[in-house]
């Protein structure tokens, strides 16, 4: 058998009458850019998430910098984030001209630990941007504390997440904006590259409009900006898939828990961790090999039997070669949890469009060769990396 890491073409054929009627609205509109579907979808995303302000952008990298720079930060400026995770999120930190602050992960979730983010905070410190990490939200209420009593911006990056939230809050609900990507491979994703931000923020809402339109409000006026705006033809896709959004993420969940069931027992293998009281919507389902020196092993016996496993941000951003490249970079306290996280991740076939058979032969196929190195591994089946807590996620 041979199981695909993506599934968007399966998607697209699910759903293609809604996809194609959009996509025809537009073209017949004539109106491609910055257009009336543009408009509807920005309308469905602030719905959706329960903001006032949505924005459409070029790509999630942008809706981060754009952000950024709409609240004034750049030069001079410390922007707080970790490095266990896809190099997009520092890289707009040094668009915007800031520093870029790396700090540990929580063991558990693998997102950002808001221990460590308060022992990092300088007089320079401007901001905070934490990764909804595989889908997972971070602590935002901790994050929140931390950012009131500091006079901090905070920034959720949620390019994986969308549709998830955590223990008392939704996404875009505690920070200044939110953040996402629409690359094809996300929970919400369009033919092409795409991205958004919420918030309840109307000047930054107006800021980024302005920001992302070549500095423009107003035909032939142009102050200070660029060009990044998401395309209507875009808009038109994510706005027939947004409506499906929610049975989607509930289908990765009920994968994510036949995998968790069927590989309860693997003695090399740590499994991924949803907090109580959380909704991970597994953007990636992501298992760690207790050492490090197995996680190539797996991968390759995975490939092998057909199954189209990876790895996802297996060198931490401050580990890159070249790092910091001539940016302004540095990282705070021990960033063992992110290492180990980088250094030993594989992500499973994970798509609402999987079929049972196909998640049972991904489970078939690890616990094989899961139990030809159960003497590599650890005497006890393990359900979480166990290393340094906090609070966040002990």
């Amino acid at each position: 058998m041979k199981v695909e890491f993506y599934g968007h073409v399966r998607q697209y054929q699910n759903i293609q009458a809604e996809i194609d009627a959009n996509l025809k609205a537009v073209l017949a509109s004539g109106q491609y850019v910055m257009g009336p579907m543009l408009k509807r979808l920005e309308a469905e995303l602030a719905a959706y998430h329960g903001t006032r302000y949505a924005v459409g952008v070029g790509n999630g990298t942008d809706a981060i910098w754009l952000a950024l720079m709409a609240l004034g930060i750049g030069p001079g400026d410390e922007v707080i984030t970790h490095p266990n995770t896809f190099f997009a999120t520092a890289e707009a930190i040094w668009i915007a001209g800031a520093t870029a602050v790396f700090v540990d992960c929580c063991p558990k979730t693998k997102c950002i630990c808001p221990e460590a983010v308060g022992a990092a905070i300088t007089p320079k410190t401007k901001a905070i941007v934490p990764v909804h990490l595989y889908g997972q939200c971070a602590d935002m209420i901790a994050l929140k504390r931390i950012a009131d009593q500091h006079k901090l911006w905070l920034i959720e990056d949620n390019a994986q997440a969308i549709g998830a939230h955590g223990k008392g809050f939704k996404i875009g609900e505690l920070s200044d904006a939110a953040t996402t990507s629409f690359i094809i491979q996300k929970n919400l994703g369009t033919f092409g590259d795409g991205g958004a931000l919420v918030t309840n923020n109307a000047e930054l809402d107006a800021r980024v409009r302005k920001l992302r339109n070549h500095g423009s409000n107003q035909r032939n006026v142009h102050s200070y900006g660029f060009n990044s705006r998401l395309d209507d033809l875009h808009a038109g896709v994510l706005s027939a898939k947004l409506k499906h959004i929610d049975e989607y993420n509930d289908q990765r969940r009920q994968w994510a828990a036949r995998y968790t069931a069927g590989l309860a027992g693997c003695r090399t293998l740590d499994l991924p961790v949803e907090l109580p009281g959380y909704r991970h919507v597994f953007h990636l389902y992501v298992i760690e090999t207790k050492k490090p020196e197995l996680r190539d092993g797996l991968v390759e016996h995975l490939v092998a039997a057909g199954v189209d496993a990876k790895t996802h941000y297996s060198i931490a951003i401050h580990q890159q070669a070249g790092y910091p490249w001539g940016k302004e970079a540095r990282a705070v306290g021990s960033l063992a949890n992110a290492e180990a996280n980088a250094a030993s991740c594989v992500s499973l076939p994970m798509f609402p469009e999987l079929t049972a058979d196909e998640v049972d032969y991904v489970i078939e196929k690890v616990k094989e060769w899961d139990q030809a190195h159960a003497a590599d591994g650890s005497d006890q089946p393990g359900v979480a990396r166990r290393g340094k807590t906090c609070a966040s996620c002990s």
